[in-house]
């Protein structure tokens, strides 16, 4: 046995010094031709100050068939840099002597945590890659915005208690959940930019205002902080805004997106106008006895449905596209409006009257039936819907008049990654909508007039 053993060692230090040797007679010669890389330019996305954005990653290649050194890899700026990189397995900003096996790549892997001097700048710099076959460089971008952060914790409850006023000027960051305090005014300006890190949202106080002023190409754009564009078609990045008992919301040109449920509303009155509102994990709106009017609304990408109605309420719904796509989970039904009287409030089932008028509008998705209406017994509940497109299916209970069922719409795109729900010209809904009602909007979500031969649908 102790022979066995001995023979054991013996045969385990020859492998180990085998190993060793192999290693230590490796040689690196100098590069005789140019390294090839994953990307010539990384573009990150845009970051705030004091926050880190993602890492990136860029691939450097040896196509050559011996093993070679790289002199030098480092940053142009130095440890001025706004970037940092880590270079197999080490970070800093300048490295020597990196070996690279034949046929073998190793990763530059990068991240930006800037502070801003302006409202918005860029950040570029080089990763710079010295070999005797030439000096090579890797562009590295990045907008760079400067923020205001509203971070709830312990002892910060992170409640605007007095009437505030946001700009474009920085962009706003929310961490938990930030609160307008009851009777409050939040007025948000065209263009500012309102970012949510993970499991925060806005909440509208009882009796409290919002009011979303942006504009034609200056949205106030409501988001997720994950600011790859990656993260503009995936839900619950975010959790959603949120209005009490009495609140009241003025909306007009923002993008809502990514996030859980996004506009969800207690006994609210809303005025939403030329708005954008997709890819929510449960609903885009979310409304229990509100009563909202919307015109050249667009939604699109919602799990359970585009708009959920609860407990009564009253909606009017016009020149309004509410397509739903919704691809990620099969269980959820996607549909485009939920409407019943009930609503579960803990372990009470309370409901109420409910009334809903959707004209000139454009309701169409996967679903078969996109409109599902669930009526209480005993209760009223008023629907109608006018010159408006509608996927209607077999199980429908709703009168349509002057309307159109079960006719492709036709949109350009309907894809979120690249959602553009204006119709073709060969659309059925083109020039069908009332000319009435679309005299009391009269232009389109992008300010095109329609009061001559109306396209039913927020589009023109």
């Amino acid at each position: 046995m102790n022979k066995i053993k001995i023979l054991f060692a013996f045969s385990f230090w020859m492998l180990l010094t085998a190993v060793s040797c192999n290693r230590d007679d490796i040689t690196f010669d100098s590069p005789s031709q140019l390294l090839r890389f994953s990307a010539d330019t990384v573009f990150l996305d845009t970051v705030y100050n004091q926050v880190r954005s993602e890492t990136y990653a860029v691939k450097i290649y040896n196509d050559e068939d011996k093993d070679v050194m790289i002199p030098r890899i480092a940053l142009q700026s130095g440890s001025s840099s706004l970037y940092r990189i880590n270079v197999d397995g080490k970070a800093g900003t300048d490295f020597s002597n990196i070996p690279l096996r034949k046929k073998d790549s190793l990763y530059v892997f990068v991240e930006i945590a800037p502070v801003a001097n302006a409202p918005e700048a860029i950040a570029e710099d080089q990763i710079q890659i010295q070999t005797p076959a030439g000096n090579q460089h890797v562009t590295l971008f990045s907008v760079v915005q400067d923020a205001e952060f509203y971070i709830q914790s312990e002892t910060n409850p992170n409640v605007l208690d007095t009437d505030t006023n946001w700009t474009k000027e920085k962009a706003k960051i929310i961490f938990g959940d930030l609160t307008v305090a009851e009777g409050k005014t939040l007025d948000i300006q065209k263009g500012t930019k309102v970012y949510f890190h993970k499991n925060s949202g806005l909440k509208i106080s009882k009796n409290a205002n919002l009011n979303v002023l942006g504009d034609l190409n200056q949205e106030v754009i409501f988001r997720g902080d994950r600011n790859d564009s990656r993260y503009d078609t995936i839900p619950k990045n975010w959790n959603g805004i949120r209005f009490e008992t009495g609140s009241h919301l003025n909306m007009n040109y923002a993008k809502v997106f990514g996030g859980t449920r996004g506009l969800e509303m207690n006994e609210t009155q809303a005025v939403i106008t030329n708005t954008i509102v997709h890819t929510f994990q449960e609903y885009g709106i979310f409304a229990v006895k509100s009563n909202i009017n919307a015109s050249n609304l667009v939604m699109n990408n919602c799990g359970e449905a585009a708009v959920g109605i609860f407990k009564g309420g009253n909606y009017n719904i016009t020149h309004s596209t509410l397509a739903n796509y919704w691809d990620f989970n099969a269980a959820l039904p996607g549909l485009g409006i939920y409407a019943t009287n009930e609503y579960q409030n803990g372990t009470t089932l309370e409901n109420g009257p409910l009334t809903l008028k959707v004209n000139n509008s454009i309701i169409y998705g996967y679903a078969e039936n996109m409109v599902e209406l669930k009526p209480i017994s005993g209760q009223v509940f008023t629907t109608e819907f006018n010159y408006s497109l509608l996927k209607y299916g077999a199980k429908a209970t709703y009168a349509t008049a002057n309307s159109i069922t079960n006719k492709d719409p036709k949109f350009m795109n309907y894809f979120t990654q690249k959602m553009n729900l204006r119709v073709s010209e060969d659309s059925p809904a083109k020039g069908e909508g009332s000319t009435a009602v679309a005299a009391t909007v009269p232009l389109d979500v992008v300010k095109i007039s329609r009061t001559a031969s109306p396209t039913m649908g927020a589009y023109q």
